[in-house]
């Protein structure tokens, strides 16, 4: 009875309200005590710092083996084991999911951010999100729009047990990494000394948040992009009331915190680029939306034993490898003897952005069920 009563807290809309609070308000605790400004949660600029972690990129000034990471799959995966959902499967357009992941790591970059970092960048007053969050939506409708007309990766199937273990363990062995790297001397895994990636919350506090909202996340279903798929389908504000309470419990913990500081030229890690900052977010919005979920909510999907999912994350890790190492990337913007250099993407990032565009668009047209 009391496993009944927890399902349907989770399940309903003051779960999901909860459950969006909470990570508003961890995220900007995690920034306070030390992870990047307005960057207290970010899946896609996460997973960009591993990778840089890990050697696939030398962006010197972002590489960090981030435990909220590795604590979101491990979160979730605890949950699906007690709830009884962890399930191995695999088997949906694999390799198609591994690509929509690499794009919208370039997307997302492109824009600074994944969809979290743009709710908590509003909630921390830069106004250069309100761009990236129209962009997002804009490229999620298109999205929702192929799957009205029969858009489907196929189901995916049930698969030996060792499918759906193999990425927990991953996170396992670099949460691993990240305790023990002290101790593996220079070149084994690379960090940080200046930048966002020299800016962290302490081990212990950013995996213990990570397991919480990994934990609450699986258990409500808990996704940005489908909470705009929903109130576009379905006109569903189940969802999109989670996605508010992360964004008024952010701005409110801010204001507590002192972290609240309106603007929109020279904001952290952050450029006013605008038309970048839309079509960025249009092709990581429309990668989503054809994936099936945000980057956290594949990360949380990766825990309950979705090998797909699994790929989706790997690609977006990879896509952060080709993003700095290709320069496709945007910069902040920056000031240099008082005058203000508007950042933004080189000829790179807007020939990536468009041949994303272009795939998505071709596996939206060509992946209908007959």
């Amino acid at each position: 009875m009391r496993g009944e009563k927890t399902t349907l807290f989770f399940a309903s809309r003051t779960g999901i309200i909860v459950t969006g609070a909470l990570i508003g308000i961890i995220a900007a605790l995690l920034q306070f005590l030390g992870n990047p400004p307005n960057m207290g949660i970010c899946v896609a600029c996460f997973e960009r710092d591993i990778a840089g972690a890990l050697g696939l990129h030398r962006a010197a000034v972002v590489q960090y083996l981030r435990p909220e990471i590795m604590g979101f799959v491990l979160g979730s995966m605890v949950a699906a084991l007690l709830f009884g959902e962890f399930r191995s499967r695999s088997g949906s357009a694999p390799v198609v999911r591994f690509f929509l992941g690499v794009f919208a790591m370039i997307g997302a970059l492109v824009f600074l951010g994944c969809p979290w970092r743009a709710l908590l960048r509003l909630a921390a007053g830069d106004l250069n999100a309100v761009t990236g969050i129209a962009g997002l939506t804009v490229g999620i409708a298109i999205g929702v729009a192929f799957l009205k007309r029969g858009y489907s990766l196929g189901r995916s199937h049930k698969s030996g047990a060792v499918v759906g273990w193999v990425f927990p363990a991953f996170m396992v062995f670099l949460l691993i990494l990240r305790i023990a790297a002290p101790k593996l001397g220079g070149g084994a895994v690379f960090f940080s000394e200046k930048g966002p990636g020299s800016m962290f919350a302490p081990l212990f506090i950013s995996l213990a948040a990570g397991l919480l909202i990994g934990f609450l996340a699986q258990r409500t279903r808990f996704c940005t992009m489908g909470s705009i798929r929903d109130l576009i389908i379905m006109g569903d504000s189940h969802l999109i009331s989670g996605v508010a309470a992360l964004v008024v419990a952010a701005f409110l913990m801010n204001l507590v915190l002192g972290q609240f500081h309106p603007g929109l030229v020279g904001m952290p890690v952050a450029h006013s680029s605008h038309l970048w900052n839309f079509l960025g977010m249009v092709l990581a919005g429309l990668a989503f939306a054809l994936a099936g979920g945000c980057p956290g909510r594949q990360l949380f999907l990766s825990g309950e034993g979705d090998g797909d999912a699994s790929l989706f994350v790997l690609g977006m890790i990879t896509g952060a490898a080709f993003s700095h190492n290709f320069s496709l990337a945007g910069s902040p913007d920056s000031m240099a003897d008082g005058v203000l250099k508007v950042g933004g993407i080189g000829p790179a990032g807007v020939i990536a952005v468009f041949i994303g565009l272009i795939f998505c668009l071709f596996v939206g047209f060509r992946m209908r069920e007959e």
